[in-house]
């Protein structure tokens, strides 16, 4: 039977990611991001702010563009997958973890001068997909007139 483990993230980093270099060579990069939500007390009809905070951590060029790109507060999309782990304090309690490798992360938001970015470890070395506001021009030929759709006056950008 097949299984999957997948997390989709929509929040702000709470923190500069922190960045280390493993033996191998290999860049992790771990930051904290906070999504929030809001629900209704019953007992009181006020609404209340939930905000998790979840562990991230970047490996290989993914964690060397965290370490470029995202700072405290920047808000961003992360995909990836639940890791669970265990250790022990110094006080020796036993402690559980839980962390999401990520496998890609979009920048959200805007930039001076720039749109949002997006990677993915399987496009690693590769160029980042166009943002989402870059609009391909079509090509109009002019040797025959287009016919009349009750769609000539509607504006030609799109909105998403």
């Amino acid at each position: 039977m097949a299984s999957v483990n997948k997390v989709i993230l929509v929040g702000n980093c709470g923190r500069d990611p922190e960045i280390r270099y493993l033996p191998s060579g290999q860049a992790v990069a771990n930051i904290s991001i906070a999504t929030s939500s809001k629900r209704k007390d019953k007992a009181s009809g006020e609404y209340i702010d939930d905000t998790q905070w979840h562990r991230v951590t970047f490996y290989d060029r993914l964690a060397e563009i965290a370490g470029e790109y995202v700072k405290k507060g920047r808000p961003l999309y992360v995909e990836g997958r639940l890791k669970y782990g265990k250790y022990t304090d110094k006080d020796g309690i036993e402690k559980s973890t839980v962390d999401i490798i990520a496998t890609e992360l979009q920048l959200l938001g805007g930039r001076e001068g720039s749109s949002g970015a997006s990677h993915s470890a399987a496009e690693e070395g590769a160029s980042a997909r166009p943002a989402p506001s870059a609009i391909t021009q079509r090509a109009e030929s002019s040797a025959k007139p287009a016919a009349k759709t009750g769609f000539d006056d509607m504006d030609d950008d799109i909105p998403f």
